[in-house]
């Protein structure tokens, strides 16, 4: 019996001494943030029983933006009682909120759309670790009824932009990267386009409404394309940008002959406008039904032309913006297209 009670005894501690020294799974919460405002990442430290520990001047704290594999984890913040450190994009903007000594809950100022994506708080405090991960969504405040969403590539040719440089070409024609809401949107309204693109939150992704073999397959469903994270640094794709709606006007310049690129830069100039850019004419395609069978120069050297009414000779299947290329600047084969900002 004595032997008994003793090997009782040793299983009973054996059983609390796993369970105090055992790391419970990650917890998975998610929390959406607006563009520039101020977001808390929630992380409790906690027993395994439940019961919260006490503390924080010994906890040690690590916060980490998760990429899609180790090599691409971001640290983002590390405490250890009274001294904390923030790293790389994520200093002096983040921090921890301190409301309890329990609390290792991650503050992130000034949100952007590089924000976006899981994240994974760890505390060691004792023998305790807490182990959690927070998955942050970033709102873009712009609904995708305001606007329109349209692929772009460069001069140069299709898949020549990583995502620094997709960002810039999208600002360049008044307009910014896409989000996943908005090509989903677009992809609803009727969007099929067969080259992959950057969207905001780093992924690359095109939408298709007829599948075909050289996009998927032709068996495939309907649907977006995901590729999925991309090297922001050094992958090469296209992009797909989001036009607002115009603060402003956009027309055809009436000319007597055609012009050079120069001409036109300056015929729109000496009009007290500018030349258009390439958001301002699907904003006026998609959102005022701007309609023009003309061909004529926008700002990044291209020309294209509206059509929001199909017909013969002009766009004979579909509405859409028809895009001649980036034709030599010198050729006086083309008008312009001008846009006055409002006052």
């Amino acid at each position: 019996m004595s032997l008994l009670c003793i090997a009782l005894i040793l299983t009973l501690a054996s059983s609390v001494y796993s369970d105090v020294n055992s790391t419970p799974p990650p917890l998975t919460v998610r929390v959406y943030a607006s563009i520039s405002s101020n977001v808390t990442l929630p992380c409790l430290v906690q027993h395994s029983s439940g019961m919260m520990s006490f503390g924080s001047n010994g906890m040690r704290v690590k916060w980490t933006k998760l990429g899609a594999d180790e090599s691409l984890d971001e640290d983002v913040l590390t405490s250890m009682g009274f001294h904390k450190k923030s790293y790389g994009r994520f200093e002096d903007r983040v921090f921890l909120q301190d409301t309890h000594d329990e609390d290792a809950s991650l503050v992130i100022t000034d949100v952007s759309m590089d924000d976006m994506g899981r994240y994974r708080c760890e505390v060691i405090n004792g023998m305790e670790d807490t182990i959690q991960e927070v998955t942050l969504g970033v709102l873009d405040n712009i609904s995708s009824s305001d606007g329109v969403v349209f692929p772009y590539s460069p001069p140069v040719g299709r898949y020549n932009l990583n995502f620094h440089e997709a960002e810039q070409a999208c600002l360049d024609q008044d307009a910014v990267v896409a989000s996943f809401d908005q090509l989903y949107e677009a992809w609803r309204g009727g969007l099929d386009w067969c080259n992959a693109g950057w969207l905001s939150d780093g992924t690359v992704q095109y939408p298709i409404t007829k599948p075909r073999e050289p996009c998927g397959g032709a068996n495939a469903v309907a649907g977006l394309r995901n590729y999925g994270l991309r090297d922001k640094d050094t992958s090469l794709f296209d992009v797909f940008c989001f036009a607002s709606a115009l603060k402003g006007h956009f027309y055809w310049l009436v000319q007597p002959e055609r012009l050079t690129y120069d001409e036109a830069v300056q015929a729109c100039l000496d009009d007290d406008a500018e030349i258009a850019k390439v958001g301002h004419m699907f904003a006026a395609w998609k959102l005022q039904g701007y309609d023009r069978c003309d061909a004529g120069w926008l700002a990044d050297g291209s020309v294209r032309y509206p059509i929001s009414t199909p017909r013969k000779n002009c766009s004979p299947t579909e509405a859409a913006v028809r895009f001649i290329g980036f034709p030599d600047k010198s050729q006086k084969l083309y008008g312009v297209y001008c846009f006055k900002a409002q006052q």
